[in-house]
């Protein structure tokens, strides 16, 4: 409806032009005006047949063209609010992998931390085990002199009282010694 009503405002225009065109060019001007008349009747003539040919497709197209445009305008318009609502979210996102980062990093160095005292810990308790089976194997082999010692001064007095008591008894002394042994193990 509202390409009829601009149809011969669009005609009216495009004559105009034409018209003053074939009259003003010296080079289209011809002294007879009878001429010059049935030039812009022919071009009119041209004119409503392209417009009955195709022309109310033409007024048609633009209109429609410009709706499709302006859809097109439109999608895009609500294409780059959404391009932008996911960039505020990838960004959101790269913000939240900073603060995931530092946390896995003060996690990671508070782990770091106890492995290191559990290391320190089972260190000193393996120190502290190893002193302990030193300190009883110093006195086990403390023990095992004192009684290899013991055992070689017994050796030694024994030694030293038999060579004294060889010195000192006479064979008489001697026999009553191991009578008197004698008669002591009997009567136990």
């Amino acid at each position: 409806m509202k390409g009829n009503k601009n149809v011969p405002l669009i005609l009216a225009l495009l004559l105009v032009p034409a018209i003053i065109f074939n009259m003003v060019d010296p080079m289209n001007f011809h002294p007879d005006l009878k001429d010059q008349i049935w030039r812009v009747i022919n071009f009119t003539i041209f004119l409503a047949i392209l417009y009955y040919a195709g022309g109310r497709k033409l007024f048609t197209f633009f209109p429609g063209r410009s709706k499709e445009i302006e859809t097109e305008l439109n999608d895009l318009d609500e294409r780059r609010d959404q391009a932008e609502k996911r960039l505020a979210e990838v960004e959101r996102s790269i913000a939240d992998l900073d603060e995931e980062r530092e946390r896995i990093l003060t996690q990671a160095k508070a782990q770091g931390e106890a492995l290191k005292a559990e290391i320190i810990n089972k260190a000193e308790l393996a120190a502290e085990h190893i002193k302990q089976q030193a300190k009883i194997s110093a006195e086990q082999e403390a023990k095992f002199a004192l009684e290899e010692i013991k055992a070689e001064l017994a050796e030694k007095v024994t030694e030293a009282a038999e060579a004294m008591i060889k010195k000192k008894l006479k064979a008489e002394d001697h026999k009553a010694l191991i009578n008197d042994s004698l008669t002591r193990v009997v009567l136990n």
